[in-house]
């Protein structure tokens, strides 16, 4: 399995790292770290040094409950730090962590190659078709209504078996629209319960079906900490434990804070 960034081939056949780069004021564990241009390329350096393959910068928080920011601010947020690190790293991958199509085309013009959307495209009906003319990696990842609703009561009867069959109808619309380099993200903690979480982890080799490269994105999340009586900043080991059962469970990409431990999991494995 290879991807196309611009070309850059990515293969992932062997699972890859991507590193997690927040320019926000209020994300869960690393809101406001990153807002100024040193700081940004600090962090930048940071993960291409402990092994990361992609730096994923977004400027919209998800977390649940999150506050809706306009389409200016993001912009302002993540324009100016692709570009910085494009100048400084050029031969770093990044993506954008985006629901909009204007954000991820502006970010693909000043240096991204990956559009990551958190909503599939049910937030921007015009994503698809973004997606189609940029011909950039899609990484579409699965989440039950919005970050500001989607934690309110989140109900399901299979889970796995409509989140599948969720990818299955948009995989269709993605490969008629001639986009090839897609990657599910099945999405910890968007619109699930803590219940949810792990009967989707215990599931997790399921997704296999759909012959597409999963990202899995549960670094630090409260699906964690939430049920040890915890906080973020505690949960290293017991996400690291998470991510090696995901590695066994067939997923190509980590999305985390911890670069450093995700890269030497994935050597020792």
């Amino acid at each position: 399995m290879t991807i196309n960034c611009k070309g850059k081939i990515l293969n992932l056949n062997s699972p890859i790292v991507m590193g997690i780069l927040n320019v926000t004021p209020d994300s869960f564990f690393d809101g406001g770290k990153y807002t100024t241009e040193n700081t940004i390329l600090k962090r930048a350096e940071q993960i291409l040094t402990e092994g990361a393959i992609i730096i994923d910068i977004g400027g919209y928080s998800s977390r649940p409950g999150a506050k809706h920011i306009s389409e200016k601010k993001e912009l302002e947020r993540v324009i100016s730090p692709i570009k910085s690190i494009t100048e400084n790293f050029p031969d770093a991958i990044i993506s954008i962590d985006t629901f909009r199509s204007n954000v991820a085309r502006k970010a693909i013009e000043a240096g991204a190659s990956i559009v990551n959307d958190i909503s599939a495209g049910e937030m921007d009906k015009n994503m698809f078709q973004t997606i189609r003319e940029l011909q950039v990696p899609y990484i579409m990842m699965h989440m039950q209504g919005t970050p500001q609703n989607m934690q309110k009561n989140p109900e399901y009867k299979d889970i796995t078996k409509e989140i599948i069959q969720v990818f299955g109808k948009k995989l269709n619309q993605l490969i008629k629209l001639g986009i090839n380099d897609i990657i599910i993200d099945p999405g910890f903690g968007f619109g699930k319960t803590i219940e949810h979480n792990y009967e989707l982890l215990d599931n997790l080799d399921l997704f296999s079906i759909l012959e597409t490269p999963m990202l899995v994105g549960i670094s630090r999340k409260s699906f964690i900490y939430k049920k040890l009586g915890k906080n973020p900043e505690d949960v290293l080991e017991e996400t690291t434990k998470l991510h090696e059962i995901c590695l066994k469970k067939g997923a190509s990409i980590l999305r985390v804070h911890d670069v450093a431990e995700a890269k030497r999991l994935i050597i020792n494995n």
